[in-house]
């Protein structure tokens, strides 16, 4: 039974290594590297409203939210855009080639529109152009865009008063919405005229939503129905309420970021690391003999997962984040030394072979356990300290060193655990307990 298991485990290991070799081999997964690796622009925006003046944090964010999608605009790879303390927005954009055009897509007011589609329901996502708004969309800015149709704009954002997400009682949502007084008259006779047609809701020339006129809809307020999930009516009322930047922002800073570690000394630092792995797979396999051999190979499946991981989530690497990684591949190594001195000590206790290995790892895990659990909730606080105050480096290290510990508990309890059984296990009475390929003599 427990070599079934082992062949099980072993089975499922080299299906997590081919996979992980697809997604570090597969072009379509590029590492992403942040503005100290590649340079970049980076833009500091500020409210433009008097100091005394209060700013909520759902001002804010929305603000935030609206800029994102902008700066995505762009095509550029893993933009950062956060808020930084409660008046500024920061926003990072690694190896843009027109820093003018993006300054200038930042600097432009989001605009909601609601736009007069006749009978066509256009699916969400949809760029478009409006009579109103004839510039290029977002697609045409992403040179995705075919022929991007023109419609005519009926209201904008600037006519919505109010919006909400409603629950039913039979648990569906819809989104309910107030205009403000001057359009309420307007829009009820528009909405007789064209029952049974579409009126799109249009975000930045990109549809959000195209819901069909039911009815006339007067007296100010009206509903959107459809298949909304919570957070789906939630989004929706959001850009209703602020199609448009629900407070001004004004341009603190810009700057243009080099790479600040330049060419030469990413290749030094390259060629550092991997000096310093090689020297820990040499002491390892030296140290402790076969078993250190097979913890270097669970070592090498270790950087390989982590890589696999960065690439598949993907982790923007800049060099706090790759110091979390070499960080958590120290962690990797100690974890390694625990079971195999744990090993030694139940060899020197007269257990079996077998027995040994077993124990030691049995034993050896509730350290791991508790060690790797403290580091974790250690890189909770500084991702949420990250986060809260701006600080995206330290966001950086806390991820890759948080998935650098939880990858070292797989490999160290299960690869590391499996290729020994199977290996060394499996001979025990061919290796006897003192043995020198084992380390135990």
């Amino acid at each position: 039974m427990k070599k079934t298991n082992d062949i099980i485990w072993l089975i499922i290991i080299l299906l997590i290594m081919g996979g992980a070799i697809w997604l570090v081999t597969n072009p379509d997964y590029p590492i992403k590297r942040g503005l100290d690796l590649q340079g970049g622009l980076q833009v500091l925006l500020e409210a433009d409203v008097p100091a005394e003046q209060e700013i909520t944090l759902d001002e804010i964010d929305t603000a935030r939210q609206i800029i994102d999608h902008r700066v995505n605009a762009l095509g550029v790879t893993e933009p950062l855009v956060q808020t930084e303390g409660e008046r500024r927005i920061l926003i990072e954009l690694p190896g843009i080639d027109n820093p003018e055009d993006a300054v200038a897509l930042i600097q432009e007011t989001a605009l909601l529109e609601f736009v007069d589609t006749g009978l066509q329901s256009l699916p969400e996502g949809t760029c478009i152009r409006t009579s109103e708004n004839t510039g290029p969309s977002r697609c045409e800015l992403e040179g995705s865009a075919g022929t991007v149709p023109t419609f005519e704009a009926v209201m904008t954002g600037a006519d919505m008063a109010q919006a909400n997400p409603i629950r039913t009682d039979f648990g569906q949502y819809y989104v309910e919405f107030d205009l403000q007084p001057e359009a309420s008259d307007f829009f009820a006779d528009y909405t007789r005229e064209h029952q049974g047609e579409f009126l799109t809701i249009v975000l930045d020339k990109v549809v959000i939503s195209s819901p069909q006129i039911n009815s006339v809809i007067d007296g100010g307020s009206g509903t959107i129905s459809g298949s909304f999930t919570p957070e789906e009516a939630e989004k929706l009322a959001l850009q209703l309420r602020f199609g448009s930047l629900p407070i001004p922002l004004k341009i603190e800073s810009t700057r243009q970021v080099g790479a600040t570690l330049g060419a030469q000394s990413i290749e030094d630092s390259i060629r550092a690391g991997a000096i310093g792995v090689a020297m820990v797979l040499i002491f390892m396999m030296a140290y402790y003999r076969l078993p250190g051999f097979l913890a270097d190979l669970a070592l090498l499946f270790y950087m390989l997962l982590n890589f696999a991981v960065y690439q598949g989530i993907p982790v923007t690497l800049t060099l706090p984040a790759i110091t979390g990684f070499l960080l958590s591949t120290g962690m990797a190594v100690d974890a390694n030394v625990l079971v195999f001195e744990r090993i030694k000590e139940e060899v020197a206790a007269g257990n079996s072979l077998t027995a040994a290995i077993d124990e030691g790892f049995s034993k050896a895990w509730v350290a791991i356990r508790d060690s790797n659990v403290a580091t974790l909730l250690i890189c909770f606080i500084l991702w949420m300290f990250g986060r809260s105050f701006g600080a995206s480096t330290v966001q950086g290290f806390a991820i890759t060193l948080a998935i650098g510990v939880m990858i070292s508990m797989f490999t160290a309890v299960f690869v590391t655990r499996t290729l020994v059984n199977i290996v060394v296990g499996w001979n025990a009475k061919r290796f006897g307990k003192k043995s020198k390929l084992l380390g135990t003599s």
